[in-house]
């Protein structure tokens, strides 16, 4: 973890991390849409001086920060990586959670890029490019937070702010060989966040290591910053859901997963198979005819899809319209059996203290590989399956990056009980330490 003290200022770090935008040339304008340079600058001094006088803010203060492309910036127009929005009027105000950057300190050094209105695991936009990712540029970065995770992987923030609808903060993370947290929803306000889904959207850090996740966990919700309880592997109860979640993988994921695992039993986790497929597998059951994600984009792009559909990237378009067809009568029984669901798994996992699986079943595609509408479909349903499982279960979610397998990166996924985020946070910081040998 990076720490910001008078021996380590941050007007250093935030210039080395320009100057790495600046150095990636035409890939650096990929990866942010905006940069705040002078402001920057200015929040990095002040951090400085608060440090030298021994009154730093908490553990962001000082720290470098990118926020995803669809937060408001006062002044701004929030355009969430489309065309469509360019010419609306700016946002009056920051969203809350930039407000709480700012207030904590952090040295917000830009917007990030993103899929067009968070409607992708993939990361491609074809506005405003597609950086490529940050362990080999021919192959995707994931979505729908893509800059946000290449920023940090590419040493050009030191944490990022991504939203998570169905995987987007744990998707980039996993492909790029980082942390990413996605919270209980309820627990960081999304004011101010331009909306895919009202039902299942979510903030949360991209970042290098649980330390640094728990402290942007801390400033998002708004709480006082108290340091993670320490946890230890042994004797934790770890639940493996083998079945449909860890099918159709990639040998490589299923060979990194299955030697974290072994990590975890041989530091004295008490670790379960566990037969969950008839609760995990409700989600596409119920969503096989029009997901939520789909119908509640359909009513927030009503009028966008209706007077210019040709400003949307055409695989957005075609999702949102999917939307469309679903009646309001399905719609309302998704919803309620959803409550129902979200009951069942919460009694299922009170006796485990989280559960471990693939983040994502596959490693990163090639960039060319996505350009076939069909496979862009199929890989995108690919990576969303395993994380959106749990935006629709509201549980919180951990991705830990594993040892790369060629060198790609491999993500471990740690879910917890529904609002004891700070608990697998801890948990999450134990297994990051076995996982890594400290």
């Amino acid at each position: 973890m990076t720490t910001h003290t008078p021996d380590n200022p941050a007007i250093e770090r935030l210039e080395a991390a320009l100057e790495a935008i600046t150095a990636a040339g035409a890939e650096g304008s990929r990866i942010f849409t905006r940069l705040y340079a002078d402001s920057a600058r200015a929040q990095a001094h002040a951090a400085d001086q608060r440090a030298g006088a021994g009154k730093a803010l908490g553990p962001l203060d000082g720290r470098i920060v990118s926020i995803k492309d669809l937060f408001d910036v006062a002044g701004e127009t929030t355009t969430a990586g489309s065309k469509l929005l360019q010419g609306c009027a700016p946002a009056d105000r920051d969203a809350p959670v930039v407000s709480r950057l700012r207030a904590a300190g952090a040295v917000i050094i830009g917007k990030t890029n993103m899929t067009e209105f968070a409607f992708s695991g993939v990361g491609i936009n074809p506005h405003y490019g597609t950086p490529g990712n940050a362990l080999d540029s021919t192959r995707i970065p994931g979505g729908s937070s893509s800059g946000a995770a290449v920023s940090v992987a590419r040493g050009m923030a030191e944490i990022a702010i991504g939203t998570d609808t169905g995987g987007s903060v744990r998707i980039p993370s996993a492909l790029n060989g980082l942390v990413g947290f996605k919270p209980t929803q309820a627990r960081v306000p999304r004011d101010g966040a331009y909306p895919l889904s009202y039902t299942l959207d979510s903030i949360g850090p991209l970042c290098r290591s649980v330390a640094d996740a728990a402290s942007a966990d801390s400033v998002l919700a708004g709480l006082a910053h108290q340091p993670l309880v320490p946890r230890e592997v042994r004797g934790l109860r770890l639940g493996v859901p083998r079945g449909l979640l860890f099918s159709q993988a990639d040998e490589a994921v299923l060979a990194a997963v299955e030697q974290a695992v072994g990590k975890l039993l041989g530091a004295g986790a008490s670790v379960s198979n566990e037969a969950f497929d008839d609760l995990l597998g409700e989600p596409f059951r119920l969503q096989a005819r029009g997901s939520l994600t789909a119908v509640e984009a359909a009513w927030i792009h009503r009028e966008g899809v209706k007077s210019r559909p040709d400003a949307y990237d055409p695989i957005v378009l075609g999702r949102i319209r999917s939307g469309q067809a679903l009646d309001a009568a399905s719609y309302v029984g998704i919803q309620q059996a959803r409550a129902a669901l979200m009951g069942a798994l919460d009694a299922r996992m009170t006796r485990l203290d989280a559960l471990v699986l693939p983040t994502l079943p596959l490693l990163a595609p090639r960039i060319d590989e996505v350009q076939n509408d069909d496979e862009f479909l199929c890989i995108n349903a690919r990576l969303l399956r395993n994380p959106s499982v749990f935006n629709f279960f509201d549980l919180p979610a951990l991705s830990l990056p594993l040892p790369r397998q060629g060198g790609l990166a491999v993500g471990l996924m740690l879910v917890g009980r529904r609002g004891a985020d700070r608990e697998l946070l801890a948990l999450g910081a134990a297994v990051e330490g076995v996982l890594s040998g400290t």
